[in-house]
C-alpha cells in the first residue's frame, strides 16, 4: 500500500487522503522516475501536469528514485564550476545550462544555475519515499504530499540555491508541506528508507530506465524524456486503451510496449 497523489477527473486538485471522492471503475497509474537535480525532470513534471489537465480518468502518480550520478559529493558547493570540470570547462557548462534555462522559462520555470549548489540526492529521495508511505499519514502526509515535496525540492535547488543534500534544509522543506519536522529529521538522521530507495533504483534498471525523466504508464508504456504534453497525453490514452483490471504485481516482469526517445 502506498499513499500516492491522485488526479481527480475534471480537476487538477488532488483529494484529501481520508476523504477521497467517488472512485471510478479504474485508474491509470503513472510511475515517474526522476532525479531532483535533473532540470529536465522538473520540466517533465510540468509538462505531465499540462497533459493531465484535460485527462478525465483518475490518475495515480508515484515518484520513484533515480540518481544521475550517485558519486556526486555530499558537500555543497557552486554547481557551475563542478559541471565545468565534467563538461569541458565552465564556459561550456554555462552555455549548456543557459539553453536548458531558456527551454524551462518557456514553461514558466525559473532555473538559476548561478545560485544552484552541488547536491547528492540520496537523502532527498528518501524523503520523497517516506511521503508515499502509509505511516506518513500520522505525521501530516496527505495524497498530494509527495508531488508537493518533489516540487519544493526542485524549486529549492534550481531557484532558491538551497542545499538539498542537507538534513536541515530537507526537514524545513518537509515542514512547509505539512510533514512533522521531528519525524522527518529522525528519518534523515538515520538509514531508514535507504534499502527501499536503492531497491527502487535497481528496479528502474530492470525496467530499462537509463535516463530521466522516465514515465511508466499503467506498468506497460515507457516514455523517456521531457516530452511534450501532447506526447504524454497520447501515452495516457494508449495506457487507457490497454488498461487491464488485474494489475501486474511484479514490476520487474512488466512488458514495456512503448518507448519514446529522450
Amino acid at each position: 500500500m502506498y499513499l500516492s497523489a491522485t488526479w481527480c477527473p475534471g480537476s487538477r486538485r488532488r483529494p484529501d487522503y481520508e476523504h477521497p471522492p467517488r472512485r471510478l471503475e479504474f485508474s491509470v497509474e503513472i510511475e515517474i522516475y526522476a532525479d531532483i537535480v535533473c532540470p529536465w525532470c522538473y520540466l517533465g513534471k510540468r509538462r505531465l501536469e499540462r497533459a493531465l489537465a484535460t485527462f478525465e480518468p483518475e490518475v495515480i502518480l508515484r515518484w520513484r528514485p533515480f540518481q544521475l550520478d550517485p558519486s556526486t559529493p555530499t558537500q555543497a558547493g557552486p554547481l557551475l564550476p563542478w559541471l565545468g570540470a565534467r563538461f569541458g570547462g565552465e564556459e561550456r557548462a554555462r552555455q549548456m545550462t543557459a539553453h536548458t534555462a531558456a527551454v524551462a522559462a518557456a514553461e514558466g520555470l525559473d532555473l538559476d544555475f548561478d545560485r544552484a549548489l552541488i547536491a547528492n540526492t540520496l537523502l532527498a529521495h528518501r524523503l520523497v519515499w517516506f511521503a508515499d508511505q502509509p505511516e506518513a499519514v500520522a505525521f501530516g502526509a496527505a495524497a498530494d504530499t509527495q508531488p508537493e515535496i518533489v516540487e519544493a525540492l526542485h524549486r529549492a535547488h534550481f531557484a532558491d540555491g538551497l542545499d538539498i543534500g542537507s538534513v536541515e534544509t530537507l526537514t524545513s522543506l518537509a515542514a512547509e508541506v505539512g510533514l512533522d519536522a521531528a519525524r522527518v529529521h529522525r528519518l534523515l538522521d538515520s538509514s531508514e528508507g535507504e534499502v527501499e530507495v536503492r531497491a527502487a533504483m535497481r528496479r528502474a534498471q530492470a525496467l530499462g530506465v537509463t535516463g530521466v525523466p522516465a514515465f511508466v504508464f499503467a506498468g506497460r508504456h515507457l516514455v523517456v524524456g521531457a516530452q511534450s504534453p501532447a506526447t504524454l497525453r497520447a501515452a495516457l490514452d494508449q495506457a487507457l486503451t490497454h488498461w487491464q483490471p488485474e494489475p501486474v504485481q511484479d514490476h520487474g516482469s512488466r512488458q514495456l510496449l512503448e518507448q519514446a526517445p529522450g
